[in-house]
């Protein structure tokens, strides 16, 4: 696919973050990719061949999928081609697409004939026979569609706990977002997890992963990982009590030490998802 990213029309503002066509091939041997949570929703259009995934929900082989919100890490694996759409999603997004609750999909991969939208499940088949230029003012029109019909609106008490928490990203306490909704905690935790997918305890480790995972990657290349004296920096500056806490916060959110995250990431992987900014 030649097709190259472009902005959402203005209208899926909120909803959509991105567009990123790909195409790929492994021919010699699987290409194998950790999708660290990050703390949105994937979608993928793909028409080639299919995906091999490993994570919190167990095992799935897909070509087309939604990925819902993770508290864990994602292996990927294909041989052959890859080609497609991958969409990135914000949470309160997937709940206007869908038109329903959105707890269901955490941490699973859906396929898209799975989740009653017709218009959904067909698009994967109608880019493939669309000429590259064209395929992502498609998916604009599609999802649009879906967003005329919808007739779900996140609470307005939801839209702002995501809000500040995306926005200082994860470091704001549960107690502080039921004080300012004027929930009481129960309330905000059934409410946030049915409409973002994790609840605002989860969401907020993955959004400070999230950002201790961001600034640990950048830094001069080479063949180690990072210094203990930088990733108990970031520790510090994530919020997290200290170097220990943020390396078993590595292990149970992305399955690895930090060191071997940014050795991943410099090596090609994660995919381009994770190079996406946590946003609303």
């Amino acid at each position: 696919m030649t097709s190259t990213g472009r902005r959402p029309h203005p209208a899926l503002a909120g909803v959509v973050r991105r567009y990123a066509p790909y195409d790929e091939v492994a021919t010699s041997s699987p290409l194998r990719r950790r999708e660290a949570p990050h703390g949105a929703y994937t979608l993928i259009l793909a028409w080639a061949d299919p995906l091999e995934l490993a994570g919190p929900g167990g095992r799935a082989r897909h070509a087309a999928f939604l990925a819902g919100m993770h508290d864990g890490a994602v292996v990927t694996a294909f041989a052959g081609h890859q080609q497609g759409v991958q969409v990135d999603l914000t949470p309160l997004g997937v709940l206007r697409l869908l038109d329903r609750p959105t707890s269901a999909l955490t941490n699973r991969v859906v396929p898209l004939d799975a989740l009653a939208q017709p218009a959904l499940a067909g698009l994967p088949e109608r880019l493939a026979h669309t000429p590259p230029a064209e395929c992502l003012a498609v998916v604009d029109s599609v999802l649009r569609g879906l967003l005329d019909r919808s007739r779900s609106r996140p609470d307005p008490e939801v839209a702002h706990a995501w809000a500040r928490l995306a926005g200082a990203r994860g470091r704001v306490a549960v107690s502080t977002l039921a004080g300012e909704t004027g929930w009481s905690r129960r309330h905000l935790l059934t409410r946030f997890r049915d409409q973002i997918g994790l609840t605002p305890t989860t969401a907020g480790r993955v959004l400070r992963f999230r950002e201790a995972a961001r600034l640990l990657v950048p830094g001069p290349t080479g063949t180690r990982g990072p210094t203990a004296a930088r990733i108990a920096d970031v520790a510090a500056a994530c919020g997290f009590a200290d170097h220990s806490h943020l390396v078993r916060e590595f292990r149970d959110l992305a399955g690895c030490t930090p060191s071997r995250y940014v050795l991943e990431w410099r090596a090609g992987f994660p995919d381009v998802q994770d190079a996406a900014a946590v946003d609303s």
